[in-house]
């Protein structure tokens, strides 16, 4: 392991030294046994309190134990397995969602003492995962790798970087390339959050990581099942030590029950299923709508199948969300807080569900609304 991330060994250690070690048991529940593997036990450690799950298909789909006590089905690890090759990574782990991946990640890794370089735009999950952590938190501005070159020279035990990959809001790329080149120069470690990038962009859709070419220089992945996969369920993606690591120290691993394996394995599905003309469909709506937004005078900033329509004005915002509604188009206007005052948009998100005719009539009643609005 790169010598950043050492602190990881010696706290793994501590944990076997005082006998406080955790290791994932993949076992299969059928009523009231458990059967790892040829092995077929009475159950004590199953949720199940009035035992009604009492089908056995039911009841391999709506386990939820903990994956500590009782709820592991060896689904769990062939998953984590292609998730991990995925994102050229040794091992991966999976959480209920992403929320909670970035809570239990960053909250276990970063400690007191370290300092979080954190772009100003990122998800409430990051921001409140570094609260969590006890580290000293430093907000570069969005994208600014001026701003991050200056604030990454202060001293700390350790430094992290923590940046999405595809900001949620605003649909634009983080500069991966320079990030990743100031991380290695600074010894940081660097946290990419892939919700949004992941199994849409990059070859085979691996992601930002691999779309910018740097997906080896990332410590840690973050990212979301239930956006391009479009089954449920958050994981990350990292060395075997660090997993190992968040296995015995994440509390939203620990103390939650697991994701039910019927979601697992539709993951698993939707995984080894051909996705490339999906892929292809989509970004051919993102091409088309990006160019007949541009057409009719709309500022696109986005590089991604997330484009905001900034309005600026709340309630103008809500209006023009209101007509749009009106007119057949579902578009919800975003506001305060989950962007900053007076910055209120529509976000629009394209899905390669759209046919040309929905791109067209969606163009049509913008078109419309910009001149009802006055948006230019």
């Amino acid at each position: 392991m790169k010598h950043k991330l050492g602190f990881v060994n010696s706290n793994l250690k501590k944990i076997r030294d005082w006998n406080l070690y955790r290791t994932l048991q993949y076992g299969r529940t059928e009523g009231p046994y458990i059967i790892f593997k040829r092995k077929k036990l009475i159950n004590l450690c199953s949720n199940d309190y009035l035992g009604l799950v009492t089908n056995q298909i039911l009841n391999k789909q709506l386990e939820s134990s903990s994956r500590l006590v009782a709820g592991n089905d060896p689904s769990f690890k062939i998953l984590e397995e292609k998730l991990a090759r995925h994102k050229s990574q040794e091992s991966s782990l999976i959480f209920p969602t992403g929320y909670m991946a970035n809570l239990g990640t960053i909250s276990t890794l970063a400690q007191k003492g370290d300092v979080i370089l954190s772009d100003e735009l990122n998800h409430v999950s990051i921001i409140e995962a570094c609260r969590l952590s006890g580290a000293k938190i430093t907000v570069y501005k969005h994208d600014d790798m001026i701003d991050l070159e200056k604030k990454i020279r202060q001293k700390a035990n350790r430094k992290f970087i923590v940046t999405e990959g595809v900001f949620s809001m605003d649909g634009d790329f983080a500069n991966l390339k320079e990030i990743s080149y100031i991380a290695a120069k600074n010894d940081a470690i660097l946290t990419l959050d892939d919700a949004h990038g992941d199994f849409v962009v990059g070859s085979d859709g691996r992601g930002t990581g691999q779309h910018f070419g740097v997906e080896k220089n990332i410590d840690l992945y973050v990212s979301s099942l239930s956006k391009g996969l479009g089954a449920f369920g958050g994981y990350v993606a990292s060395k075997n030590k660090v997993i190992e690591f968040l296995i015995n120290k994440s509390k939203s691993f620990i103390y939650t029950s697991a994701l039910p394996s019927i979601l697992v394995d539709l993951a698993l599905k939707r995984f080894i299923s051909n996705r490339e003309k999906q892929r292809k469909k989509l970004w051919k709506n993102i091409r088309l709508m990006h160019s007949g937004l541009r057409s009719l005078g709309y500022e696109i900033n986005s590089s991604s199948q997330i484009i905001p329509i900034i309005i600026g004005n709340e309630k103008a915002a809500l209006d023009f969300g209101r007509y749009l509604f009106e007119n057949g188009i579902f578009v919800q206007p975003i506001r305060y807080p989950t962007v900053k005052m007076n910055t209120a948009r529509v976000r629009i998100s394209i899905t390669a569900w759209l046919s040309k005719n929905h791109i067209e009539k969606s163009l049509d009643v913008l078109e419309h609304a910009s001149r009802k609005f006055r948006i230019f």
